[in-house]
């Protein structure tokens, strides 16, 4: 896909579930009202970001604040009964909700025809891993080289929070939330030498700690059939994840696997702000580097000398071989967000339906931060 001259802004877009949502949501809705949006070329999304990317990327954003404020629990993860465990905790009906609501099919037709690429990451979970397997794990699928199909899934395989619900299969590959390999794909919009500048939004997840009140519960309702023998085997395990709780200890493995994938995902997308960082003071140190060095070095040569010598640093320079691949800094306006008091992340236990007003308050909060973010940055937003 051709983009045009003027689409030199990319936006980036991390994971964050349904509070990711609506918190881009807002920022997106407040970046449609600025001189920035008509500037933008790419959205780079990761699982919640793939979602609402691929709605901003093809102009939809009133119908996803209708979908995000009619959506429940249950219409993105159901939980599973018990002899169902082994095939995951939740049944993922995101993809046939967003079928339903969105048009499964059309977003995707309306994805590889749009001005603005959406590129999205997921995870490759395929085997075998073994250490001749050269993959690196990161699928990263484009709108613009993509099918329509194949595009509809991938946003569906990004946004498969791994630690609830089974992967989704994409041309023979099997995908999963993009959160474990680049939860915040800044990298990505700073490698593309057409990118002029970044608007990002970052979702800073903040916990609440796990409720383990139903352990309380279903050790009373055990409790009359303490003489059955397996019965007292069961209720000695729930005394010990009790105690385990009570510690700060994760009470059972399923909560030991959303802490591992909490620390995995907000490490990356630490990591992937901070080298973003670095890059650019790097480019910055070396531009300065590279005139103070050709500078002194002309102004020490002979008056006949200096101009060859010029040209002849300024290739040196210019054909060394750095790790990142631009040579120019990226101005970029980051906007973070936490849920605050309005959170509305899902639990293993099922949850109350989301009510409206709290989903409005993040859409707010989203909005508010980015306008506050361009105010303070008018240069970017000029």
């Amino acid at each position: 896909m051709a983009v045009t001259p003027s689409r030199d802004v990319a936006i980036v877009l991390s994971g964050g579930g349904i509070n990711g949502v609506l918190l881009e949501l807002g920022f997106l809705k407040r970046l449609r009202e600025s001189p920035v949006w008509p500037r933008v070329g790419w959205i780079y999304g990761t699982s919640a970001g793939a979602l609402s990317g691929a709605m901003a990327a093809v102009d939809r954003l009133d119908d996803l604040q209708e979908f995000a404020l009619g959506l429940q629990p249950d219409d993105v993860f159901r939980p599973r009964r018990v002899w169902q465990f082994p095939g995951g905790l939740h049944d993922y009906r995101l993809p046939e909700t967003i079928a339903e609501r969105l048009g499964g099919e059309e977003l995707g037709l309306a994805l590889v025809t749009s001005e603005i690429e959406l590129v999205v990451i997921a995870t490759d979970v395929s085997v075998p891993l073994d250490e001749a397997d050269p993959r690196h794990f990161e699928l990263v699928y484009e709108a613009g080289s993509t099918s329509a199909e194949t595009m509809g899934r991938a946003v569906l395989a990004s946004a498969a929070v791994s630690g609830l619900v089974f992967p989704v299969s994409i041309e023979g590959v099997i995908a999963t939330d993009g959160g474990w390999v680049r939860n915040f794909p800044l990298a990505h919009a700073y490698r593309n030498p057409e990118v002029q500048a970044i608007a990002a939004f970052r979702y800073v997840a903040s916990y609440r700690p796990t409720d383990v009140a139903f352990l309380g519960r279903m050790r009373e309702r055990l409790d009359r059939f303490r003489a059955v023998p397996p019965v007292r085997a069961l209720l000695a395990e729930i005394r010990l994840a009790e105690e385990r709780a009570a510690r700060g200890e994760p009470a059972h493995y399923a909560e030991m696997i959303m802490r591992l994938m909490r620390v995995a995902i907000a490490r990356n997308t630490v990591l992937e702000e901070r080298l973003a960082a670095e890059r650019d003071t790097s480019v910055a140190e070396l531009q300065r580097l590279r005139d103070e060095v050709i500078s002194t070095a002309v102004d020490a040569a002979p008056k006949r000398r200096q101009e060859q010598l010029r040209a002849e640093l300024e290739v040196i320079f210019t054909s060394a071989r750095f790790p990142f691949r631009h040579d120019r800094q990226v101005p970029s306006l980051i906007v973070r967000a936490t849920q605050g008091d309005d959170g509305l992340d899902a639990t293993f236990r099922g949850e109350e339906p989301w009510p409206e007003e709290r989903k409005r308050a993040l859409i707010e909060r989203g909005y508010r931060l980015t306008d506050d973010a361009l105010a303070a940055n008018p240069d970017f937003n000029a």
